[in-house]
């Protein structure tokens, strides 16, 4: 039998592979970027996102346990889920459009629904609530550092 943590997990790592839709020029623009001295945790990132994702997966697994299959439960699901798909969309969007405007934007939208997301879940289990803190700290500093890249590249903000 396929359990849910398997199904959440399988969701997350779908979805997570959607970052990679992106071009080599996409690539090449971003790189060519000016970074804040103090941006030295840069390589860290991909690994941070993983952890990000997986504390939101287990919290989702969670929250499923908690009361399978009520109509609150899938509501909470698809609010993961867009989640999700915010903060995966982020690094596509903003290098296919070039533009570190659109993903302040879209790091924002992903904080809010983050947000959203820890306050309904907090009556239903702190636990999950707890490892929702991860995104909640890190979407602040990246959505940060996107702003300190538009200044310090006002012609691609």
């Amino acid at each position: 039998m396929i359990q849910s943590w398997m199904i959440i997990g399988g969701i997350t790592l779908l979805i997570a592979l959607g970052s990679f839709f992106i071009t080599p020029g996409d690539v090449k623009w971003f790189t060519r970027l000016s970074r804040p001295q103090w941006l030295v945790f840069e390589p860290l990132i991909p690994l941070i996102w993983t952890v990000i994702l997986t504390c939101g997966a287990v919290s989702a697994n969670i929250v499923w346990q908690k009361n399978p299959g009520s109509i609150i439960t899938w509501m909470l699901m698809g609010l993961y889920l867009l989640a999700e798909i915010i903060t995966v969309a982020y690094i596509p969007v903003m290098l296919r459009f070039r533009s570190l405007k659109l993903g302040e934007k879209i790091g924002l939208m992903g904080l809010i629904s983050a947000v959203v997301l820890a306050i309904c879940v907090l009556p239903i289990s702190v636990t999950a609530a707890l490892l929702l803190l991860p995104y909640l700290v890190w979407s602040p500093i990246g959505t940060y550092t996107t702003d300190e890249l538009r200044e310090l590249n006002p012609q691609d903000a």
